[in-house]
């Protein structure tokens, strides 16, 4: 009988293995029985080669692509056996993401973008969304743009509007794929220094894909993937 999950990781990894075109004369594994455990507000670098598994691991624990064997445990919910509903609904409650690109809605208001989450989950708008918005950007020195359509901000301010917005639904982890790579030198250390901020005040865990090794050194721990594998 499997152990229960251990609670006290917010995410865990169990022998973990990804292989594509699973059947097929061309199958390969792409990650090799990873085992990983990240511990609240744990703030920890990924680094390793391109081609090195980074983004696939990356989409595993952020429950967008499942894994071919092993376990994967958010939050003590053992995640490999949840249907595609149950799955949506633990990463739009228990992971936030921020990306190279921001991925914002350039139409839309600083405001109206960090509000997004909130508003789909719930279906509609209420006071206490507009509230935790402000509030959010308030956080990331933005709330007198918070009216300001994110398309005529800055680099490195519509990345801290990312930034609020994934942490828009609280969330127990959250995953950043490269988020100062489109900035400048400044912008970057602001941004980094953003998300060591809510690691430490809020007690989030962050797993920051990083190709800068300054970057890295300055995070709790590194992991390095080389060939699918944690070294």
């Amino acid at each position: 009988m499997d152990k229960p999950a251990n609670t006290d990781w917010v995410v865990e990894l169990k022998k973990v293995c990804k292989s594509f075109n699973v059947g097929k004369p061309n199958e390969i594994e792409i990650l090799h029985s990873i085992d990983l455990q990240l511990g609240c507000g744990d703030f920890c670098a990924v680094m390793g080669p391109s081609g090195s598994g980074k983004s696939t691991l990356l989409n595993i624990i952020g429950l967008l692509d499942r894994p071919t064997s092993g376990q994967l445990i958010i939050n003590g919910e053992e995640t490999t056996q949840l249907d595609d509903h149950a799955l949506t609904r633990l990463r739009g409650h228990a992971i936030g993401f921020v990306f190279q690109h921001h991925h914002l809605l350039s139409a839309f208001t600083a405001l109206e973008n960090v509000m997004m989450p909130m508003m789909g989950s719930k279906g509609y708008c209420t006071l206490e969304m507009t509230i935790r918005a402000k509030r959010l950007l308030d956080s990331v020195d933005l709330l007198p743009m918070c009216n300001q359509a994110s398309g005529s901000m800055s680099g490195g301010q519509q990345q801290r509007v990312a930034v609020a917005r994934a942490l828009a639904m609280n969330p127990a982890l959250l995953l950043a794929d490269e988020p100062t790579g489109n900035l400048d030198t400044k912008s970057a250390d602001a941004v980094f220094e953003l998300l060591r901020r809510v690691s430490t005040e809020q007690g989030t865990s962050v797993l920051f894909v990083t190709h800068n090794p300054e970057l890295a050194e300055r995070c709790d721990k590194t992991i390095q993937v080389v060939d699918g594998q944690v070294v």
